[in-house]
């Protein structure tokens, strides 16, 4: 019964949290507040993948055997690239175009730097706070997770980096849970500003917003890479942020 009402007052916690970030002005977010919007919120979501091709230690066959290559031993598996444990990559999804994330984004900047000049906050701010017109921008990033070495990084930036438009224009859309698919638009790989690979869709779809209140759902799916697929789903009602739908 005890551990029953811990967990209720977690889940409390975690629903209060989310409702006051809404409520509040987002100039006030805190630290905490600020990653909460970027990472668990109705406009973003994490995927972790995780590569158990190395997870283990398996040794190949005695040289010389069928042209096998010498068999490798614990002491020098690091030599040929073994890690020996699973590798985890946290991708993170996020509605770029939603007011809340780029209003996050510029928050964390601020916390970040607190003694910014005031002519850059009021650049900062104008950005952020302006309505999404023609299009819908889902960015993604990425970090190592546990387990996870340069190596292993170094082919999830090659894949998004290398990625174009063209490869990804019939492998990459938004889904409404009515089935409609609406298909990229154009692809931006990662820059310098830390935002992330973005994922340009029009806005308007068969002359009328794609998305609307009357959806329970919308997917971003992309095949970026043979091994790096994106996948999450938002439930439309969870994004209305000031009285709007934000997307």
């Amino acid at each position: 019964m005890k551990a029953k009402i811990i967990a209720l007052v977690a889940v409390l916690a975690i629903v209060g949290t989310a409702i006051a970030q809404k409520d509040k002005k987002w100039t006030d977010w805190n630290k905490k507040e600020t990653q909460k919007i970027l990472e668990d919120s109705p406009w973003a979501k994490k995927q972790n993948e995780t590569d158990t091709s190395e997870g283990f230690y398996t040794p190949t066959s005695a040289g010389g055997l069928n042209g096998a290559r010498t068999t490798a031993t614990n002491g020098d598996a690091s030599g040929q690239g073994a890690k020996n444990q699973s590798a985890n990559i946290v991708y993170f999804v996020r509605f770029f175009s939603a007011r809340p994330i780029r209003e996050a984004l510029i928050r964390s900047m601020e916390l970040k730097n607190p003694g910014v000049d005031a002519a850059t906050v009021t650049t900062w701010q104008a950005w952020c706070e302006a309505k999404a017109q023609d299009s819908i921008i889902v960015t993604v990033s990425y970090q190592p997770g546990q387990g996870a070495d340069q190596r292993a990084t170094n082919a999830v930036m090659q894949a998004f980096n290398s990625a174009v438009t063209a490869t990804l224009k019939n492998k990459t859309y938004l889904q409404r849970s009515d089935g409609k698919q609406l298909f990229l638009e154009q692809y931006v790989p990662p820059g310098k500003d830390g935002f992330g690979a973005r994922f340009i869709f029009v806005r308007m779809a068969d002359e009328k917003p794609f998305l609307d209140a009357s959806a329970k759902e919308i997917r971003f799916y992309s095949e970026v890479s043979s091994s790096v697929k994106i996948d999450r789903r938002f439930k439309v009602a969870e994004m209305m942020y000031q009285g709007e739908l934000e997307y």
